[in-house]
Protein backbone atom coordinates (compact mmCIF):
# COMPACT_ATOMS: atom_id res chain seq x y z
CA UNK A 1 0.00 0.00 0.00
CA UNK A 2 1.42 3.11 -1.09
CA UNK A 3 0.63 6.17 0.81
CA UNK A 4 -0.64 9.49 -1.27
CA UNK A 5 0.57 12.86 -0.76
CA UNK A 6 -2.56 14.67 0.25
CA UNK A 7 -1.55 17.97 -0.91
CA UNK A 8 -2.98 19.99 -3.36
CA UNK A 9 -1.34 20.05 -6.91
CA UNK A 10 -0.47 23.69 -6.60
CA UNK A 11 1.36 22.66 -3.40
CA UNK A 12 4.48 21.08 -5.94
CA UNK A 13 7.07 22.63 -8.20
CA UNK A 14 6.45 20.53 -10.94
CA UNK A 15 3.53 22.13 -12.57
CA UNK A 16 4.42 25.21 -12.02
CA UNK A 17 7.87 24.32 -13.73
CA UNK A 18 5.87 22.69 -16.21
CA UNK A 19 3.54 25.76 -16.86
CA UNK A 20 6.56 28.23 -16.72
CA UNK A 21 7.89 27.69 -20.22
CA UNK A 22 4.55 27.80 -22.14
CA UNK A 23 3.75 31.31 -20.01
CA UNK A 24 6.78 32.70 -20.49
CA UNK A 25 6.02 32.52 -24.76
CA UNK A 26 2.61 33.86 -24.31
CA UNK A 27 4.14 36.76 -21.97
CA UNK A 28 6.75 37.72 -24.77
CA UNK A 29 4.23 37.13 -27.57
CA UNK A 30 2.42 40.27 -25.99
CA UNK A 31 5.37 41.70 -26.09
CA UNK A 32 6.61 41.46 -29.39
CA UNK A 33 2.91 41.96 -30.80
CA UNK A 34 2.81 45.47 -28.24
CA UNK A 35 6.60 46.68 -29.50
CA UNK A 36 5.17 45.78 -33.60
CA UNK A 37 1.61 47.92 -32.78
CA UNK A 38 3.43 50.90 -30.87
CA UNK A 39 6.82 51.52 -32.50
CA UNK A 40 7.26 53.13 -35.86
CA UNK A 41 10.63 51.95 -37.83
CA UNK A 42 10.63 54.58 -40.57
CA UNK A 43 12.08 52.23 -42.97
CA UNK A 44 8.96 51.22 -44.79
CA UNK A 45 7.61 53.84 -47.24
CA UNK A 46 4.05 54.01 -48.33
CA UNK A 47 4.64 55.25 -51.97
CA UNK A 48 7.44 53.31 -52.59
CA UNK A 49 6.28 52.99 -56.57
CA UNK A 50 6.19 56.53 -56.53
CA UNK A 51 9.73 56.95 -55.27
CA UNK A 52 10.90 54.54 -57.53
CA UNK A 53 9.61 56.22 -60.38
CA UNK A 54 11.16 59.81 -59.22
CA UNK A 55 14.91 57.90 -59.75
CA UNK A 56 15.34 59.44 -63.27
CA UNK A 57 14.30 62.87 -62.69
CA UNK A 58 16.52 63.03 -59.71
CA UNK A 59 19.53 61.54 -62.13
CA UNK A 60 18.46 64.25 -64.43
CA UNK A 61 19.10 67.23 -62.27
CA UNK A 62 22.49 64.92 -61.42
CA UNK A 63 23.53 64.94 -64.85
CA UNK A 64 22.54 69.03 -65.31
CA UNK A 65 24.82 70.08 -62.59
CA UNK A 66 27.30 68.64 -64.31
CA UNK A 67 26.63 69.68 -67.20
CA UNK A 68 26.73 73.47 -66.03
CA UNK A 69 30.07 71.95 -63.82
CA UNK A 70 28.24 73.49 -60.50
CA UNK A 71 30.76 73.03 -57.44
CA UNK A 72 29.82 74.07 -53.95
CA UNK A 73 31.96 74.64 -50.57
CA UNK A 74 29.68 74.53 -47.36
CA UNK A 75 30.73 75.20 -43.89
CA UNK A 76 29.05 75.78 -40.55
CA UNK A 77 29.43 78.23 -37.45
CA UNK A 78 27.38 78.71 -34.64
CA UNK A 79 23.90 77.17 -35.97
CA UNK A 80 24.18 78.89 -39.76
CA UNK A 81 25.26 77.58 -42.56
CA UNK A 82 27.45 79.25 -45.52
CA UNK A 83 27.63 77.80 -48.98
CA UNK A 84 29.90 78.87 -51.69
CA UNK A 85 28.33 78.10 -54.80
CA UNK A 86 30.21 78.25 -58.33
CA UNK A 87 29.84 77.13 -62.03
CA UNK A 88 31.91 76.27 -64.76
CA UNK A 89 30.15 77.99 -66.82
CA UNK A 90 28.12 81.47 -67.50
CA UNK A 91 25.00 80.54 -65.00
CA UNK A 92 22.66 82.83 -63.47
CA UNK A 93 22.19 82.11 -59.73
CA UNK A 94 18.92 81.61 -57.73
CA UNK A 95 18.75 84.32 -55.06
CA UNK A 96 17.44 81.23 -52.82
CA UNK A 97 18.88 77.58 -52.13
CA UNK A 98 17.17 74.40 -50.38
CA UNK A 99 19.77 72.77 -48.76
CA UNK A 100 18.65 68.91 -46.97
CA UNK A 101 20.18 67.57 -44.61
CA UNK A 102 19.30 63.63 -44.11
CA UNK A 103 20.54 61.89 -41.20
CA UNK A 104 21.54 57.87 -42.65
CA UNK A 105 19.77 56.07 -39.85
CA UNK A 106 17.45 59.06 -37.82
CA UNK A 107 14.80 60.73 -40.13
CA UNK A 108 13.25 62.50 -37.19
CA UNK A 109 16.90 64.95 -37.06
CA UNK A 110 16.46 65.85 -41.15
CA UNK A 111 16.97 69.33 -41.68
CA UNK A 112 15.22 71.82 -44.72
CA UNK A 113 17.18 75.18 -44.60
CA UNK A 114 16.69 78.09 -46.84
CA UNK A 115 19.58 79.64 -47.99
CA UNK A 116 19.08 83.28 -49.22
CA UNK A 117 22.09 84.52 -51.48
CA UNK A 118 24.71 87.51 -50.12
CA UNK A 119 26.17 87.56 -53.39
CA UNK A 120 29.04 86.84 -55.66
CA UNK A 121 27.88 82.64 -55.19
CA UNK A 122 27.56 82.98 -50.96
CA UNK A 123 24.73 81.56 -49.77
CA UNK A 124 23.63 81.88 -45.67
CA UNK A 125 20.96 79.73 -43.36
CA UNK A 126 20.29 79.07 -39.93
CA UNK A 127 19.92 75.36 -38.43
CA UNK A 128 16.84 74.20 -36.73
CA UNK A 129 19.13 72.02 -34.25
CA UNK A 130 23.00 71.50 -34.43
CA UNK A 131 24.35 68.56 -36.47
CA UNK A 132 26.80 66.33 -35.44
CA UNK A 133 27.87 62.91 -37.32
CA UNK A 134 27.47 61.87 -40.60
CA UNK A 135 24.67 63.22 -42.91
CA UNK A 136 23.38 63.39 -46.42
CA UNK A 137 23.74 66.64 -47.63
CA UNK A 138 21.47 68.01 -50.93
CA UNK A 139 21.73 71.37 -52.22
CA UNK A 140 19.03 72.47 -54.77
CA UNK A 141 17.87 74.93 -56.43
CA UNK A 142 14.21 75.98 -55.73
CA UNK A 143 13.16 75.67 -59.69
CA UNK A 144 14.63 71.58 -59.30
CA UNK A 145 16.71 72.24 -62.29
CA UNK A 146 19.73 70.74 -60.74
CA UNK A 147 21.25 69.12 -57.92
CA UNK A 148 24.41 68.78 -55.72
CA UNK A 149 24.79 65.71 -53.60
CA UNK A 150 26.95 64.50 -51.05
CA UNK A 151 27.83 62.86 -47.65
CA UNK A 152 29.06 65.19 -44.84
CA UNK A 153 31.16 64.48 -41.52
CA UNK A 154 30.01 67.36 -39.40
CA UNK A 155 32.48 67.13 -36.63
CA UNK A 156 35.32 67.37 -38.74
CA UNK A 157 35.81 71.28 -39.46
CA UNK A 158 36.64 70.76 -42.77
CA UNK A 159 34.13 72.34 -45.33
CA UNK A 160 32.14 69.78 -47.75
CA UNK A 161 33.21 70.21 -51.05
CA UNK A 162 30.61 68.97 -53.88
CA UNK A 163 31.50 69.46 -57.52
CA UNK A 164 30.64 67.65 -60.20
CA UNK A 165 32.91 66.59 -63.73
CA UNK A 166 31.76 67.92 -66.91
CA UNK A 167 30.26 64.96 -68.91
CA UNK A 168 32.10 64.36 -72.24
Amino acid sequence: MTMRDKSAWYKHPWPWILMAGPGLVIVAGVVTVWLAVVSNDGLVTDDYYKQGLAVNQRMHRDHQASALGLHADLMRSDGKVRLLLGAAAEVSLPETLVVKLAHPTRAGQDQLVEMKAEGQGFYSGQLLADVSGRWVISIEDPAGQWRLQGEWVADSGEPLRLETKLEK
